[in-house]
């Protein structure tokens, strides 16, 4: 067995290059190169070096993944959510509601300006906003039957009346912006 003096790979005794980097074994006389000189710890192959270098880039990667998956928090941890057991404000979750009084026929429009929900009716009518404490509030009501009566519309907060408007005009309409 001949040892390459480049890479170490041990060679059948016949060779003449070195079967794993194609090293001449032998020189210029034909005579065997000794290789007994040569103690380097990096005699390996171009191909084995790349694949060293590769893994090492790979086990890299694969522990920054692992570190950084571990050090951020949970779903569950991410999201602010605010829970309240009632102890502290005793509001509704919707704290807003529109009533409409009217003897004859109406149309209304209310809610957040963003969004708005359109409700037809007669007489007294109330409906629960779906809109937080802090949103801004629109309520726009219309006679539809050219009724001299009294078209009112109230914005309630809480149970409180924060906002109201009213109308006597037969074709009248009434609105209430409130912030």
């Amino acid at each position: 067995m001949v040892k390459c003096p480049r890479c170490g790979y041990e060679n059948s005794s016949t060779a003449v290059y070195c079967d794993n980097c194609a090293y001449l074994l032998t020189d210029a006389n034909g005579n065997r190169i000794n290789n007994s000189k040569r103690t380097s710890s990096w005699n390996i192959g171009f191909a084995k070096k790349v694949a060293i270098i590769l893994g090492i880039i790979a086990i890299s990667l694969l522990l920054f993944s692992f570190i950084y998956n571990i050090t951020q928090p949970s779903q569950q941890e991410s999201l602010n959510i605010i829970s309240d057991d009632g102890s502290v404000h005793k509001t509704a979750s919707y704290p807003y509601t529109a009533v409409v009084e009217y003897d004859g026929y109406w149309g209304a429009k209310m809610g957040n300006p963003n969004y708005l929900v359109t409700e037809e009716g007669s007489g007294t009518r109330s409906y629960i906003l779906d809109c937080a404490s802090w949103d801004s509030i629109y309520i726009a009501a219309q006679k539809y039957d050219n009724d001299g009566g009294e078209l009112t519309v109230k914005l309630l907060r809480n149970g409180d009346v924060v906002a109201q408007n009213t109308t006597s005009n037969g074709t009248g309409s009434v609105s209430i912006s409130y912030n």
